[in-house]
């Protein structure tokens, strides 16, 4: 299959430099059709990086380039204007999450879509972590039984949820959340901005929130930059009939009644003596791939892995394949994340409704 093509809008940002290096790594399956830098500085600099060309509008951008789809990689509230106006001219879009700021936006966009026939997908990619599609291959394939209880200390409110509903099978039931918020100390360590410059003790928050979906039970837990820590740990755990996931854990009594004691086992290419390259190979569990690198011997870090994934699957959508992660679902897990702020601020049980991008989904 030839390269997908693409471009970007917001192509200075931090998110929208993943994209690039996925397509500088990958160039016989990703190639950049021109992005959108409004800053000309920025442009310039972008073009000597990346040998990519720019362009300062969106207008521009079409009269030049015919792209596959287009990356939206700006704030929501930005990015949904070019939504319209990509829904408008028939092109395919990638949104970044969250797709709108606030429940009004979403309903905006899910009025104003529709009506068009809007082609749009949204880029959330931890579902697409190596670790969370072996996770999620072992919950397809019965082994633990029907899944009843997940807890996520992962990414915060949106990125969470998600892995929330997909551990427990969840699209868009109805849900009680309880929430609260617990305050201390700890030592300051990586940001966005890089690691820390100096010893310095900052102000801690771990929210945590239960979403109680009647019969399936999510718990979610995180601690601001927590992902980013060299002092704490991120942590998932699946529980279903007949055993659980610990983290990288694999624990299952068998109708036999022998228990199995199995490992989630990263496979690296170029450790020791190996010398094909260093790369992921895949994830073992006993004597069987419950994940094979898609991108191999690409030299990927697992989150651009899991979006390279979702450019992966961008391509099927646009040449006629399944949704991988609708509006709808990105909708449903901003609304989600917007109801665990508001039960963790007010104390109060929080029961969300049916809002009307899922009245037509099961």
């Amino acid at each position: 299959m030839k390269p997908v093509k693409f471009s970007i809008i917001g192509g200075a940002g931090f998110r929208a430099q993943y994209f690039l290096r996925i397509a500088e790594a990958l160039p016989e399956t990703f190639q950049v059709s021109g992005i959108v830098v409004r800053n000309e500085s920025k442009a310039r600099a972008m073009e000597e990086r990346w040998g990519v060309t720019t362009y300062r509008s969106l207008k521009q951008l079409l009269k030049s380039e015919s792209p596959d789809f287009i990356v939206v990689s700006v704030s929501g509230a930005a990015g949904m204007e070019y939504l319209f106006q990509l829904a408008e001219a028939g092109i395919p879009a990638l949104m970044e999450t969250p797709p709108a700021p606030d429940l009004e936006g979403l309903e905006l966009l899910h009025d104003r879509l529709t009506a068009i026939g809007a082609r749009v997908q949204v880029a959330e990619q931890y579902h697409f972590h190596p670790i969370q599609e072996a996770r999620l291959a072992l919950i397809r394939s019965g082994r633990l039984g029907r899944i009843t209880e997940t807890t996520v200390s992962i990414s915060h409110l949106y990125h969470g949820v998600s892995l929330i509903r997909k551990m427990l099978g969840i699209t868009f039931e109805e849900v009680k959340i309880r929430g609260m918020r617990f305050q201390s100390e700890w030592v300051q360590g990586p940001t966005r901005q890089g690691p820390p410059t100096e010893d310095a003790m900052i102000p801690l928050q771990r929210d945590l929130a239960w979403l109680d979906f009647g019969d399936r039970l999510g718990i979610y837990d995180f601690t601001k930059d927590q992902h980013r820590s060299w002092v704490r740990s991120n942590h998932l755990s699946v529980r279903g009939e007949r055993g659980e996931i610990f983290d990288s854990r694999i624990l299952i009594q068998q109708e036999s009644t022998i228990p199995l004691q199995m490992e989630l086992k990263r496979i690296n290419k170029g450790e020791l003596e190996n010398q094909e390259g260093y790369f992921l190979q895949g994830i073992l569990c006993g004597d069987q791939w419950l994940y094979d690198n898609p991108f191999a011997p690409a030299r990927l870090y697992d989150d651009e892995i899991a979006i390279a994934r979702c450019l992966q699957r961008m391509a099927e959508y646009v040449r006629g394949g399944p949704e991988f992660y609708s509006l709808a679902e990105a909708s449903q897990d901003h609304y989600l994340g917007m109801l665990i702020e508001k039960a963790i601020l007010t104390g109060e049980t929080v029961a969300s409704t049916r809002q009307r991008w899922a009245l037509d989904r099961p």
